[in-house]
């Protein structure tokens, strides 16, 4: 004989009306973020549920950037090597104008971020008189801030300038390049593995192309291997600056904290490892800022990538840089064939 169930069952019934709590961003989310950023951020929650990662870099989360990298990257006498440093030492052959058979170079760094990884780089190539300019381009001002006070404390007498840029949106103005020398090119560096956070990579090595002249060079680096092969253990980027940035964002989204937490996992659809931010309440987040004004319901369950990173496998990656428009010059690993630096020219050369 069936039971009655009691009037306080959990079980749905058909009528039953799901319970949304409310967060609302807090004023330091939008004194961080412009008001395109705040609809870049809006669009991108609607069409894939997703923050980009770049946008973590502004505000405290430049602060946070600048101390995981001192913290965990920076050489020390425990930790001898640096994949950039090495990488960069390693190629210095392509990388400092003799290949394009030029007097001077430019750097130009995006996604410069605090510097530190092409100090020794750019000390090199003053010792041999090779270097005319560094620009440092990044998303965050912050980071740029950072980036001067270093670069200039370091290379008083290099002529240095930066600007804010988001690489994924745009192609380097080419206003930057005003007043450049005769017999000079453009080494565009896009370090750090920052190629791997990139929702759209196509999209980005296509603004570099557009970028570049035929004497330019792209230099950036990246992980090697298979992401789906992925053994689950969170380490790197993936541990220390993910829990960064979920906790910035869930205390300036206006989410509980027992209403959230982090997991971390193989995304299929993109072939990459993210770290999601998962919902364990029904949310609707209310984004109210000058001209916008936009709700939007997250089920409990569902998840917010606000971390990604993809490996690449050799042959994939000169794929992608060929259905860019780029034509791989050169690349080479690390001692535990684990990174690479690879460099290009645009394919009309």
């Amino acid at each position: 004989m069936a039971q009655k169930l009691p009037i306080d069952s959990n079980i749905n019934s058909p009528n039953q009306v799901s319970i949304f709590r409310t967060a609302k961003p807090s004023s330091e989310f939008y004194t961080v973020f412009s008001e395109a950023e705040v609809l870049g951020i809006v669009q991108a929650l609607e069409s894939r549920w997703e923050i980009p990662l770049k946008y973590s870099y502004k505000g405290q989360g430049a602060k946070i950037w600048d101390s995981f990298y001192l913290k965990y990257i920076v050489p020390t006498w425990y930790r001898t090597s640096n994949v950039e440093i090495d990488l960069l030492k390693s190629n210095f052959a392509y990388l400092n104008g003799d290949y394009q058979q030029c007097e001077k170079v430019n750097i130009i760094d995006v996604g410069a971020g605090n510097s530190y990884p092409v100090k020794a780089f750019i000390s090199r190539l003053q010792k041999i008189d090779k270097i005319d300019k560094y620009i440092a381009l990044d998303i965050s001002d912050e980071l740029l801030k950072v980036s001067s006070k270093n670069f200039k404390k370091w290379f008083p007498l290099i002529d240095y300038t930066n600007y804010a840029i988001d690489i994924e949106n745009n192609k380097i103005p080419e206003n930057i390049f005003k007043n450049q020398l005769e017999n000079t090119a453009n080494i565009f560096l896009h370090l750090g593995v920052t190629i791997a956070n990139h929702h759209d990579r196509h999209q980005v090595f296509q603004n570099f192309r557009d970028s570049m002249a035929q004497n330019d060079l792209l230099v950036f680096t990246n992980e090697i291997g298979s992401n789906s092969q992925w053994d689950g253990i969170a380490r790197g980027g993936c541990k220390y600056h993910a829990d960064q940035v979920y906790g910035w964002l869930t205390n300036n989204l206006g989410m509980e904290a027992e209403d959230c937490e982090l997991v971390r996992r193989y995304d299929p659809a993109k072939d990459s490892i993210v770290a999601n931010l998962k919902l364990r309440q029904n949310y609707t987040i209310n984004f109210s800022y000058l001209g916008i004004d936009k709700s939007l319901e997250i089920s409990a369950g569902e998840e917010i990538t606000i971390w990604r990173h993809h490996k690449f496998e050799i042959p994939t990656l000169i794929q992608e840089i060929e259905q860019a428009g780029l034509k791989l010059v050169h690349y080479s690993t690390n001692k535990y064939s684990s990174h690479l630096m690879v460099i290009c020219e645009t394919a009309s050369k």
